[in-house]
């Protein structure tokens, strides 16, 4: 099925870069028993061509769609602000109070009042933090997802200064002691480390196995939904299930600072004033 993004200039929906499936071709059983006949025929048929083998190591191969590319819907209709998805993240990754990977600001309106928003990492498909990296320890997964790998963090804060969302975070302390049993540092469940920079990851370890993000499954407001733009399917914590790209182009989804042409994968739903417009 094909996926869909946002146009920065009219809020219509296209597909991103590299989210639409491609067919896949595979060995079926009658040319599996023809190459298995073709080599049991003679050595004459299973001689090697070293000429052909040297043009296809240097002929590109097709590349392979992605099963999933993951994005988030945030629906601020329904949200109160009471950040319950930040104490949930904070929580599930063993975080101190100021390492806020999803905060919530307070944002004007356009009646001069204020509304929440929640603001987790916007998983980027151009990520300006990837490329100033000076040892390549932030990367892009092939599902969209964007990751640091603090063992190779050296803490030069350079990806801080490049994201137009602040949603970089520096560990100046060492963390708190985990309460559960030790487990292996990956950049898709990263171990919080002095010196580094931490971020979301959208609970990348969840995601393979169907389990929900710890935000979206801790608010009770069901605002917050992880979508994939390959299936077109999302779903928030109270089991509510859409058509992704219907119920993006339906309520005029938005993205935050697409100016900056990151093309973020964090959707937002408007509807009491919101203007994204505004600083936090």
């Amino acid at each position: 099925m094909q996926s869909h993004t946002t146009r920065p200039e009219d809020g219509s929906v296209c597909p991103p870069p590299g989210a639409a499936p491609e067919e896949r071709q595979g060995l079926t059983r009658r040319n599996l028993l023809a190459t298995l006949g073709v080599a049991a025929t003679g050595s004459a048929l299973a001689m090697v061509s070293y000429q052909d083998d040297a043009q296809a190591a240097i002929t590109p191969k097709a590349a392979t769609a992605p099963e999933h590319a993951w994005c988030m819907v945030i629906d601020l209709r329904n949200c109160d602000g009471c950040k319950i998805c930040t104490i949930s993240c904070q929580s599930r990754h063993n975080l101190r109070e100021e390492q806020t990977w999803i905060k919530v600001y307070d944002m004007p309106d356009s009646t001069g009042g204020k509304f929440s928003m929640p603001r987790p990492c916007m998983m980027c498909e151009d990520p300006p933090c990837m490329y100033v990296c000076p040892v390549g320890a932030t990367e892009r997964t092939d599902t969209g997802l964007v990751l640091v790998d603090t063992d190779a963090c050296v803490g030069s804060r350079a990806c801080m200064a490049a994201c137009p969302y602040e949603a970089r975070y520096f560990n100046w302390t060492e963390p708190p002691k985990s309460k559960r049993m030790p487990m292996p540092n990956t950049p898709e469940m990263p171990v919080a480390k002095l010196g580094t920079v931490g971020k979301c990851v959208l609970c990348a370890d969840r995601l393979p196995h169907g389990e929900l993000p710890a935000c979206v499954e801790g608010c009770p407001m069901g605002v917050l939904y992880i979508g994939d733009l390959v299936t077109d399917i999302a779903v928030n914590g109270l089991g509510k299930t859409v058509a992704l790209t219907e119920f993006l182009k339906n309520n005029d989804a938005v993205r935050f600072k697409e100016e900056h042409g990151t093309n973020p994968r964090v959707y937002y739903i408007l509807g009491h004033g919101q203007n994204l417009g505004g600083t936090a």
